[in-house]
């Protein structure tokens, strides 16, 4: 087990932190708040319910949950969200000199990866991190985690086009279907449709709407799970909060 040191730089006494100090520390509580907790078995250390106080845990490799949501103990753990702009890579550098994701974390310290991609000219959410085992999962389409898009595109819509894009279409490499449609808005030629999908492969959205008839004008990814993007402006980059961050490990059963 790492040595675990406190805010100061100063090595806890001990081996590893007091859960409750842990608990105070990541946000879920106060300290006083997290010994009831602890009191009433809503806290689990890798997998067992603790219900002492004196209980020390290492920060850097417990899994520790409360009221069956994963709380993020690990310090050196970073989990971003970005609003990505068009015309920006998805990738953290470029030989070419071009704008890429990279720019925006250049101030950021220790290795980060954004999760899966967006296409160049695709806008909105992308999360990043270094926490690889989350980043897997995510991408990993036997957890169906659920992106969610907004498309501009050609009008009028058929009534009959959510039923076609959720029975699926045959492309080029195998067959693919949304999960879920819903017309937003429609105004004269242009129409704005909502579209859910667990799909990752390469500029699925778009290829699926172009074989339905209604090529994509603009495209904003808007959620991946439960993380939404709410105002936050083109460009921006913020910590995800505690609630974001425990759905997106519900989701992926850590």
């Amino acid at each position: 087990m790492s040595e675990y040191r406190d805010p100061t730089g100063s090595p806890a006494t001990g081996e590893g932190v007091r859960l409750q100090k842990l608990l105070s520390q990541a946000g879920v509580a106060s300290r006083r708040a997290a010994e009831q907790m602890i009191a009433e078995g809503r806290v689990e250390v890798d997998g067992d319910m603790v219900t002492e106080m004196g209980k020390r845990v290492d920060p850097e490799t417990s899994v520790v949950h409360v009221d069956g949501t994963r709380v993020v103990t690990n310090r050196a753990a970073t989990h971003l969200m970005l609003n990505k702009p068009p015309g920006i890579l998805c990738t953290m550098s470029d030989d070419q000199g071009r704008p890429c994701i990279g720019d925006y974390l250049s101030e950021r310290q220790g290795r980060l990866f954004h999760v899966g991609r967006l296409d160049v000219n695709t806008e909105g959410l992308l999360l990043i991190t270094n926490d690889g085992e989350l980043a897997n999962r995510l991408m990993h389409p036997s957890y169906r985690v659920p992106k969610t898009y907004l498309a501009e595109v050609p009008g009028p819509i058929p009534k009959d086009l959510g039923y076609k894009l959720r029975s699926g279409f045959d492309l080029d490499d195998g067959r693919a279907a949304i999960d879920e449609f819903r017309l937003v808005d429609v105004n004269g030629n242009r129409a704005l449709v909502e579209v859910v999908l667990h799909e990752g492969r390469k500029r699925i959205v778009r290829r699926l709407l172009d074989r339905a008839g209604h090529p994509v004008q603009r495209l904003v990814r808007t959620a991946v799970g439960d993380v939404r993007l709410t105002n936050e402006r083109q460009g921006a980059i913020r910590p995800l909060n505690r609630k974001e961050l425990g759905s997106l490990y519900r989701a992926v059963g850590l």
